[in-house]
């Protein structure tokens, strides 16, 4: 079972080196490796001379693409270097490693063909909570998502998540730029792919400045389930379906 690891960075000289060392840590305790690479974003600080420096996986974007182009570039790897499983996994150190057996057991079981690593199924799980106005808007894109598609999404926007080959070869040729955790999310759901959540764990961002600004929160769900309704409509549109 190969499983890959996919950490886009965008000025994470504060936390990528202590994310990739937590990757070779585990690999020293247990049977199943896991692979990684960084997908440096053009990252204007130091995160690009430290990945050279220590001889550590990654891609380089010369120019900014934003989260959607560069996780949609590791899938690409993915793809091309025919993993079996891969996860997305955030290079400020908020996703606990320790949970991705978790979220890969619904794959490799064949239970789903995508799982979402949320913080709302089961609260004890994670003693880090988002704020009420990001709440707020995961509830909105969640009803949203829900009556679309007839699935109950607890943590829409959840970067922390794991996708069999299937929907690897479908992110390698299409992601969102825009919104792509909840967007690609509705695509796989109305194309008929099958998507659980499993409770996790999430951890304070260490060093660094969150790419999110807090204040856009409104603005930001109001265009989500816009997106999610057009995504809805033009997936449908296009007949396509679970092969």
């Amino acid at each position: 079972m190969k499983i890959l690891l996919i950490i886009p960075a965008y000025n994470e000289q504060e936390n990528i080196l202590n994310v990739c060392n937590i990757i070779k840590e585990y690999n020293q305790k247990n049977e199943q490796k896991l692979d990684y690479v960084v997908i440096n974003d053009g990252s204007k600080d130091n995160t690009l001379k430290i990945l050279q420096e220590n001889e550590l996986n990654y891609i380089d974007l010369v120019h900014n693409l934003g989260i959607g182009g560069a996780v949609q570039t590791g899938y690409k790897y993915a793809y091309q270097n025919r993993y079996d499983i891969a996860i997305q996994f955030d290079g400020d150190g908020q996703h606990d490693i320790n949970y991705v057996s978790t979220i890969c057991k619904e794959i490799t079981t064949g239970q789903a063909n995508m799982c979402i690593g949320t913080r709302y199924l089961d609260k004890t799980s994670s003693e880090f909570q988002s704020t009420f106005m990001r709440r707020l808007g995961k509830n909105i894109i969640s009803f949203f998502i829900k009556l679309l598609c007839h699935k109950k999404i607890t943590d829409p926007t959840s970067g922390f998540r794991a996708v069999d080959k299937s929907i690897i070869e479908i992110f390698a040729k299409h992601y969102p730029t825009e919104y792509p955790e909840p967007e690609s999310t509705v695509e796989v759901l109305v194309k008929g792919y099958i998507v659980k959540e499993v409770p996790v764990s999430m951890n304070e961002r260490v060093g660094g400045k969150s790419s999110i600004n807090i204040w856009k929160s409104v603005d930001y769900m109001v265009k989500v389930s816009i997106a999610v309704i057009l995504d809805s409509i033009n997936f449908r549109k296009k007949g396509e379906t679970k092969k």
